[in-house]
């Protein structure tokens, strides 16, 4: 078997955030990688163990292609705060360093499958032009899609699922039994571990093991649950001791909270309201956050307890930063 049949070298965007601490813990615990973190020169992050460092300047194309050369796969974690041609620059210099394919700043849902959901939830246009940016480049792409994270959502306050945990308020949306497909950060880490300790081509006409580049220009979807406002408030009710008596709940239509939302952004310019309007489509009647192909067997990911993740979510709300 080649060695160069693997993604061993893995350049990851971003490190140390959110999503993409979760991601190099996973690689690094594989064994199977060597996983490079590409850094600006004044960056605070904490990097996770076994995590190299390699310093560039995101405004400077030879020091991007030297920081990306030797590399077989680049992994882009980043805030939606980053400058917007951040992307593309990176893009750009993984072509020229020779770097076989992207894995973009997705992370969400499905715009393969349903481009009009991720058009409504006010991020199409940034998801969809970065794919057809790698397919103008030449570079193949993959997006790794888990939904909404789910501590980072349900310990997010009102505009992401609904709930002030802290202040024991609930903000029902329509009778809150839509489904949606929701991720931890750990079950995204490990799904694009699991997608990328793939081989990267088929060895010989025959080979029939699923390859990396089967999913080139393509949604790799992951989940940890499929489930609804009432299912996470009854789980948060259970690991904060309380019952409906102790909460503030209100109902609000699905249509109405969307439309305030757009409303808020767009007059505002309040990012509480796009986050509100992203959120709440996801529980439209409609259930298009209902991811309807997963991989989580392909990847032998865990069924995880939705009782203890919400015990992490509570937690998370405790240190969480909410728009302002």
């Amino acid at each position: 078997m080649s060695s160069s049949n693997y993604a061993y070298n893995v350049a990851l965007v971003g490190a140390g955030g959110n999503q993409g601490k979760y991601v190099a813990q996973e690689l690094v615990k594989s064994g199977k990688h060597t996983v490079t973190a590409i850094t600006r020169a004044d960056s605070k992050a904490k990097l996770p163990a076994g995590v190299v460092s390699k310093i560039v300047d995101y405004n400077d194309t030879s020091s991007l292609v030297e920081g990306l050369r030797g590399q077989d796969v680049l992994v882009i974690t980043m805030s939606v705060a980053a400058p917007p041609d951040t992307q593309t620059k990176l893009i750009d210099a993984a072509k020229e360093a020779g770097v076989k394919f992207v894995i973009p700043n997705e992370w969400g849902y499905d715009s393969e499958r349903n481009p009009q959901l991720l058009y409504d939830m006010l991020i199409g246009e940034r998801v969809i032009k970065v794919r057809e940016y790698c397919q103008t480049k030449g570079i193949p792409f993959i997006g790794v899609c888990g939904g909404f994270w789910y501590e980072f959502s349900l310990g997010g306050g009102d505009v992401r699922y609904g709930f002030e945990i802290e202040k024991r308020e609930f903000t029902r949306i329509d009778d809150g039994n839509v489904k949606i497909s929701t991720s931890t950060w750990d079950q995204v880490g490990r799904g694009t571990a699991g997608l990328l300790s793939l081989k990267l081509y088929p060895e010989s006409a025959d080979d029939r093991e699923p390859t990396i580049s089967s999913f080139f220009n393509k949604s790799v979807c992951v989940e940890s649950f499929r489930v609804s406002q009432n299912d996470m408030f009854e789980e948060i009710k259970k690991v904060t001791g309380t019952t409906d008596a102790d909460w503030k709940i209100k109902n609000e239509k699905h249509k109405e909270r969307y439309d305030r939302g757009v409303q808020m952004l767009r007059t505002q310019g309040d990012w509480n309201g796009f986050a509100m309007a992203m959120y709440t489509r996801s529980f439209f009647p409609t259930q298009d956050a209902v991811m309807p192909t997963i991989q989580n067997k392909l990847f032998n990911l865990p069924q995880e307890d939705f009782e203890e993740c919400t015990k992490g979510a509570v937690e998370y709300e405790k240190t969480a930063v909410k728009y302002e």
